[in-house]
């Protein structure tokens, strides 16, 4: 739970009325300049109302320089990022020829696997060359090959279960899903701060949803317990199904589910445990195979597990793995298995060479290596960061850590000012998440060096202090900052 000073939300609040009532005013004239100049779409009715894509132009549109900024080498520690310039204040962005060196704390490249791996790369060339880039079909015609075959059997081997499913997008991995688990009649609990998948895939699914509050399962037995003793809505009949939907660690806080508190509630009252680790898999345990192996959790407690190959295997997909009868079912009924164009090929030869590094059968212990690396660099940048006064969210081991912005200007500004200093980060702001709580989210990985984060936090300390997102004490960082630089020479 992020609680906001009183003064921060009053300066946030005010920040945002300020931005509102300026676009309201200047989208009041616009209205009589397109009256004056009558368009040719005379009868049609507005493809984007004005409240519609409000918030994109009075807001969003000012500060689009700070997203989707385009990369010209592999997301590794460092990587090149174009630059763009704006000649009408920043409703369009044109890219340039010149390119800047950055420090990447912004992608998901946990692990390091995207970049060019001694063992993976060739594998994935040889299976490019064998099999093309695409098989150009979906996985019932002809788009299942050998590979995903084995990958098949690879995830389900890691992440200890049965069998499991592949498809070739994580999204979909949930949106799909989850309408084909449950329906009408079925009830799913969802934790408050689940992804935005989980949400329209539970939407989707005509089933009814119930929230509970962030990873907090006191209220998660309270709403079993109430809905159970209910019934359906107007028949009080039983319930055909209830699922529980959580992530293994929430992708905007950083933090580790309650899981062995969750799946304890959830066999207390018979309900499903579906487990989204697209975040934790790869990334966290003692040999990677996620939230279940750090915290003590058995799999075959969690009914359906599913994560992504986005994050921690340098790849693209997500996956479903649980007992032989739900994959089995999954393969005659999910959309995206019958319909959508399979894995490619190359994507799938990335999955099956990273799993082996980390488990270390490619006759290295570069795997072990890479775990320990990324346990070791994101405790470290955490505890700096929380002794410099910046507000920190999430949990130890977590490779995700927010600082906390709050107010609309400081997000462009922090932005920017990090990338003058060859430090691109991710800043995140309202719809992704709440309105008052816009942060920056910095992502670890087992490719930077421990010269690579001192870098960062110097960056991100003047930054800081510039901006003025220090809303705690700081402690005396500086001397410790060149206590590690010695200690690393």
């Amino acid at each position: 739970m992020i609680t906001i000073p009183y003064l921060t939300a009053l300066t946030t609040y005010f920040s945002y009325g300020l931005l509102f009532a300026f676009g309201q005013f200047r989208d009041f004239f616009r209205k009589i300049f397109d009256w004056w100049h009558a368009s040719n779409l005379q009868g049609y009715a507005p493809i984007c109302l004005g409240l519609e894509d409000f918030y994109i132009r009075r807001l969003y549109l000012r500060i689009q320089d700070c997203f989707g900024r385009p990369i010209c080498s592999p997301p590794d520690a460092w990587f090149d990022v174009v630059e763009r310039v704006s000649n009408d204040n920043n409703k369009t962005l044109k890219r340039t020829t010149k390119v800047s060196r950055c420090l990447n704390l912004g992608s998901y490249n946990y692990l390091g696997f995207a970049a060019s791996d001694e063992y993976c790369t060739p594998r994935v060339i040889e299976s490019l060359k064998r099999f093309s880039p695409s098989t150009c079909s979906t996985r019932v015609d002809g788009g299942t090959t050998t590979l995903h075959s084995e990958l098949e059997e690879c995830v389900a081997n890691f992440v200890g279960k049965p069998a499991a499913i592949v498809f070739g997008m994580g999204y979909v991995t949930n949106s799909a899903i989850l309408p084909v688990l449950i329906g009408k009649g079925g009830l799913i609990i969802s934790d408050s701060l689940n992804h935005n998948s989980i949400v329209n895939g539970a939407r989707g699914s005509g089933a009814t949803i119930r929230v509970f509050q962030h990873n907090t399962p006191s209220h998660l037995e309270n709403v079993l317990r109430e809905h159970i003793a209910e019934g359906q809505p107007r028949t009080h009949r039983p319930w055909k199904k209830i699922i529980v939907v959580v992530e293994g660690i929430y992708s905007m806080e950083g933090e580790l589910c309650q899981l062995p508190e969750i799946v304890a509630i959830c066999k207390k009252y018979k309900a499903y445990v579906y487990l989204d680790e697209a975040h934790s898999i790869g990334a966290v345990g003692r040999t990677g195979r996620g939230v279940c192996e750090l915290l003590g959790v058995d799999t075959a407690d969690v009914e359906i597990m599913m994560g992504t190959f986005t994050k921690s295997f340098g790849s693209c997909g997500g996956y479903i793995a649980g007992s032989k009868e739900l994959i089995e079912y999954l393969k005659y009924t999910c959309p995206a298995h019958l319909y959508a164009t399979s894995i490619s090929p190359p994507a799938a030869q990335q999955i099956i060479s990273s799993i082996k590094v980390i488990l270390g059968e490619d006759g290295s212990n570069r795997g072990a290596q890479k775990l320990a690396h990324i346990r070791e660099n994101s405790n470290f940048f955490r505890s700096e960061l929380q002794k410099m006064g910046f507000e920190v969210l999430g949990d130890n081991d977590s490779p995700v850590m927010p600082i906390m912005l709050y107010n609309p200007a400081k997000i462009p500004a922090f932005s920017r000012e990090c990338l003058k200093r060859n430090v691109a980060v991710v800043t995140v702001a309202f719809p992704a998440t709440p309105l008052l709580l816009a942060r920056a989210r910095i992502c670890i990985s087992a490719a930077h060096s421990r010269d690579d984060l001192i870098k960062a936090l110097e960056v991100i300390s003047e930054v800081g202090d510039l901006v003025g997102i220090k809303y705690f004490p700081a402690e005396l960082y500086k001397e410790r900052l060149e206590e590690n630089r010695v200690k690393l020479e």
